[in-house]
């Protein structure tokens, strides 16, 4: 077991809507693999489904309510998972929301809304656990951005905002390095969970899979997999990258 005795936490972990999302798919993989989860969700009943299905398959979880856009939540779900095991080794940023309005038609409170959720989240649980990784010698952060944000779209709302989680997750790379933490980020493209599957109808889904090299839309496991990759040992040289899991569509 990669992670054996080590504390991860995951923001976004739960799910309201039936299926697999990232951050729900993350937390059970790093608890199969012998991690403590600290499933944290807006939505605590969401939160604590994860941790039941850890929990049937024999792993460690807790499930905590907060919304990580605003600091002071963030503050408190960092430290109640310091609280609860002691420290805390792995932080995977996952929470995000989409936006379906054309970018220059976007309101002010809209974009606040965009950026608040999908970077100022990330911001503000590294600000909190960088220094509980540093008090133990170091960990391991990964960031959800998306594919979105190496193109552009006329929904650019979206996209500049995981833009920006790629470039905060250069930057933090470079500023905690000397602390021995790695700083990393997946991209995911199309992946089928329940995000996706509220914004686009069948028809929709089968003209994208016809773009996708691989012919298929990815799973919530695959980006899971890649999460668990960067915050395990194996990936103990690789900080500041960013890894497309988006079955080859950022080759064109």
């Amino acid at each position: 077991m990669r992670f054996k005795d080590k504390v991860a936490l995951i923001s976004g972990a739960g799910s309201i809507r039936a299926g697999m999302g990232n951050g729900k798919a993350t937390a059970i993989a790093f608890a199969g693999e012998g991690a403590k989860v600290v499933a944290v969700d807006r939505n605590l009943e969401a939160a604590q489904e994860t941790v039941r299905i850890i929990k049937e398959n024999g792993g460690q979880g807790i499930a905590l309510q907060a919304d990580v856009a605003k600091e002071a939540e963030a503050q408190k779900a960092i430290e109640s998972a310091v609280a609860e095991y002691g420290m805390l080794n792995i932080l995977f940023n996952n929470v995000g929301i989409g936006d379906s309005r054309p970018g220059l038609k976007v309101t002010e409170t809209e974009w606040d809304l965009l950026m608040g959720v999908n970077l100022k989240s990330v911001l503000f649980m590294c600000k909190y656990a960088a220094p509980e990784m540093k008090k133990i010698g170091g960990g391991a952060i990964v960031n959800n951005a998306s594919m979105a944000a190496f193109y552009g779209h006329p929904i650019f709302a979206y996209s500049a905002s995981k833009a920006a989680v790629v470039g905060l997750t250069k930057s933090l790379a470079i500023s905690l390095a000397k602390d021995n933490i790695r700083v990393n980020c997946v991209a995911p493209g199309f992946i089928d969970t329940p995000m996706v599957a509220l914004v686009m109808d069948e028809r929709r889904m089968k003209n994208i899979e016809l773009r996708v090299p691989m012919k298929r839309h990815g799973k919530a496991e695959e980006v899971a997999s890649t999460v668990l990759f960067l915050a395990s040992d194996d990936a103990s040289y690789i900080t500041g990258q960013t890894i497309s899991v988006d079955g080859g569509m950022s080759i064109y």
